[in-house]
């Protein structure tokens, strides 16, 4: 039959070493990065707010929340996209696409690309989102709603869908490589930085622009995640109401913003001189096949896409110096990523830093594991742990050290960040200084 031919093996041919692949596989590092964030629109501000333990939330400004149980979210604050773009340009995006597109020409301009000197067939772009052009698709509703289709904007439809972040950006710097967007809920932009680490290894790109984006502070998100029960209604004192692994936590902030990084071959970096702020060591992806919303309660997948990631860094769990965890402060959340790092991790658990940096920006759903990943980055370079704030009250069954309220320096030669989303998404990824690259 036909399809014995794709099926029968040749009899001299060797079996396949999977040490042997991951031999051919190429370096990937990161080389530029770029952020907007509810506590800094730049990575110096971002990383300077992170260390100090700056709270980025506070009431809603961007429509009455008065009817909404929760009042609250860590908005994005002093931003003005025609820093970036155009004004013709810009009218014609939703403000995810404008903030990749900022974070992007930041991310950028830090990693000192020469986009003349580049082969843009082989540069490409994966940007992640949750939910995409929501702002958008609710402002052409109430326009349908009240003056009829007539007067839908023809640019509604490139303006909503979610792989126009990824689209835009590839059309400002002219990158022809791959090019698409991820969604996964809040594990969109770890994923997006998962498929550029694939790309970069399998030699089909020498530089890729990865990360996420997302602005859903929206009346219809918000009131989506507040039917849900998923959201802090500590209305009263907005910057206590993030509050991961504390007993006293009643769900997460809605935040929003984008985080970008540049990450190129090892080899392309060190021909043209790059700055180099750390190496991508590896990448773990599961699903826990469960609940919409829920994790598994005991982390089943968590720790299968930490303990994946550990395997394609080739990494022991005690060479972990450092972990920044999903850490959303909701109350299954919070339990089952610390059960799962203590699986994993076994006792060095107990031994190694472990935060959340969405006590300070709040959750940005698609953009989360992006931003946290840049935190990661930045630890790597300074020696230093931002603080999880607001832990005043650890939880019982959360019994590792969250470095609370207070930045610490510590020697971190690698670090892992996990991001989880709705539907049972798991992504575990594993960075490192640059060690023995010659």
């Amino acid at each position: 039959m036909l399809s014995n031919i794709f099926l029968t093996t040749p009899k001299n041919k060797p079996a396949v070493n999977q040490d042997s692949l991951n031999n051919m596989k190429k370096r990937a590092v990161i080389t530029g990065m770029g952020v907007i964030s509810p506590v800094g629109n730049n990575l110096n501000d971002f990383w300077t707010a992170l260390k100090e333990g700056q709270s980025g939330v506070g009431e809603v400004t961007k429509f009455d929340v008065s009817d909404f149980t929760t009042k609250i979210a860590a908005e994005v604050k002093d931003f003005d996209g025609t820093d970036y773009i155009g004004k013709k340009e810009i009218r014609r995006m939703d403000l995810s696409s404008i903030y990749a597109v900022s974070t992007s020409l930041q991310a950028v301009e830090d990693s000192g690309l020469d986009l003349e000197k580049l082969n843009l067939d082989r540069c490409g772009v994966v940007i992640g989102s949750g939910i995409g052009g929501i702002n958008t698709f609710e402002k052409q509703h109430t326009i349908l709603k009240e003056f009829g289709p007539n007067k839908i904007s023809p640019f509604f439809i490139p303006m909503m869908i979610i792989d126009m972040c990824a689209g835009l950006v590839s059309m400002k710097f002219g990158f022809r490589g791959p090019n698409y967007g991820t969604v996964s809920a809040c594990a969109s932009s770890s994923h997006a930085i998962t498929d550029a680490l694939r790309i970069i290894q399998r030699g089909e790109a020498d530089v890729m622009i990865c990360g996420g984006a997302e602005a859903t502070i929206s009346p219809m998100a918000l009131a989506g995640f507040c039917q849900a029960r998923a959201l802090s209604t500590r209305n009263d004192d907005p910057q206590k109401a993030s509050r991961p692994f504390d007993i006293n936590r009643d769900g997460f902030v809605m935040g929003e913003g984008s985080g970008i990084l540049i990450m190129e071959s090892y080899e392309h970096a060190k021909e043209r001189g790059a700055k180099i702020y750390g190496e991508m060591l590896g990448s773990g992806m599961t699903a826990d096949a469960y609940h919409m919303t829920a994790p598994h309660p005991e982390g089943i997948g968590a720790k299968k896409a930490m303990a994946m990631a550990l395997k394609d860094a080739n990494l022991k769990p005690e060479d972990i110096d450092y972990i920044n965890t999903h850490g959303t402060s909701t109350g299954l959340g919070d339990v089952a990523e610390t059960k799962a790092i203590k699986d994993v991790i076994g006792e060095h658990a107990y031994k190694i830093p472990i935060n959340s940096t969405k006590s300070m920006t709040g959750h940005l759903l698609g953009a989360a594991g992006s931003i946290e990943l840049i935190a990661c980055m930045l630890s790597l370079r300074d020696g230093i742990i931002h603080p999880t704030i607001n832990l005043d009250e650890p939880d019982p069954e959360c019994d590792l050290d969250y470095v609370p309220n207070k930045a610490r320096e510590s020697k971190i030669n690698t670090a892992l960040s996990n991001s989880f989303g709705f539907g049972g998404h798991n992504v575990s990824l594993l960075v490192g200084k640059l060690n023995g690259a010659g």
